[in-house]
């Protein structure tokens, strides 16, 4: 149920891409310049957990590993960094409007 349907996997990539950015803000310095330093970290951030993600997901459905990577590390890298690309489409939304989010919670600058 977990793997095999779309709502569990999609909720729980957008719950990451809230979660990440407001994770990080917790000592990230407040201004401009850092939040958007913030941004691009959390989308980095992001990539590599939707990347491994999908990594789970494949093991979980009982994919084996030797065969995953049969093709090489490379291709499985590019296999899988697409697909973690391609969630962006459902966490990145998510994690644009977390970033918004942040600079009315700042109480040393303004905005």
């Amino acid at each position: 149920m977990f793997s095999d349907g779309l709502l569990v996997p999609a909720v729980t990539l957008a719950f990451f891409g809230w979660l990440v950015p407001r994770g990080l803000s917790l000592f990230w310095p407040e201004g401009a310049r850092p939040l958007l330093w913030l941004a691009f970290t959390a989308v980095v951030i992001m990539l590599v957990v939707s990347t491994g993600f999908f990594v789970g997901l494949y093991m979980w459905q009982g994919a084996p590993v030797g065969l995953m990577f049969e093709d090489g590390v490379l291709a499985t890298l590019v296999f899988f960094g697409r697909l973690g690309v391609i969630s962006a489409l459902l966490w990145g939304p998510i994690l644009i409007l977390s970033v918004a989010g942040l600079p009315k919670h700042w109480i040393k600058e303004t905005w």
